[in-house]
């Protein structure tokens, strides 16, 4: 494994990057995008805003464009990316956030739809964690059901190696989505 850095802001030259370093490795079958960031933000202060959208939305979907178009050239592969159980439902404390998570989840499941539409062996994963302790969790009041980094990681892994197309890690977040599924709009937006 060779070790490279990106950053997902500065789109072409992470898209750039990436693409070199698959060519470089030669036979991929497995890329994580995992990069992401989260601010509790309920002023809508437009900076944190404009800096959650161009990691959270642009970032990722430069990087997925990449390892895409690589997989259907390669015919194969698995690609996994990191949503958030926030996907679910927005947020007045973190409205980017929880919109940028759903628009990844939205647009795996279209990557899912074209693959099947192909008849390629490729999966999206779609992972949706609760908490894990990072320093961007930490910045919550409340916090519970709380992974470790080493937890998600082996979850992840479990999932892309199994194919699965969506997951919450840990999986005891799957209570929470279907709990938040099914909250009616009229209570939802009171609470």
């Amino acid at each position: 494994m060779r070790p490279s850095t990106l950053d997902v802001t500065e789109l072409d030259e992470a898209s750039r990057t990436l693409d070199a370093l698959i060519r470089q490795l030669g036979d991929v079958h497995l890329i994580i995008l995992n990069a992401g960031v989260g601010r509790l933000n309920p002023n809508l202060n437009w900076k944190l805003e404009e800096e959650i959208i161009r990691t959270n939305v642009l970032g990722f979907t430069a990087l997925a464009c990449v390892a895409t178009k690589y997989f259907e050239q390669q015919g194969e592969g698995r690609l996994v990316g990191t949503s958030s159980i926030s996907a679910l439902r927005g947020s007045r404390h973190a409205t980017s956030y929880a919109a940028s998570k759903a628009y990844i989840s939205n647009y795996l499941e279209g990557l899912n739809q074209r693959f099947v539409h192909a008849q390629l062996p490729i999966v999206a994963t779609d992972v949706q964690p609760g908490l894990v302790d990072t320093p961007m969790s930490r910045q919550l009041p409340r916090r519970f059901w709380v992974a470790t980094p080493q937890k998600a990681a082996e979850q992840i892994l479990d999932a892309a190696e199994k194919r699965r197309r969506q997951v919450y890690i840990t999986h005891r977040w799957a209570s929470v989505a279907w709990l938040c599924k099914r909250i009616p709009r009229s209570l939802y937006l009171r609470m």
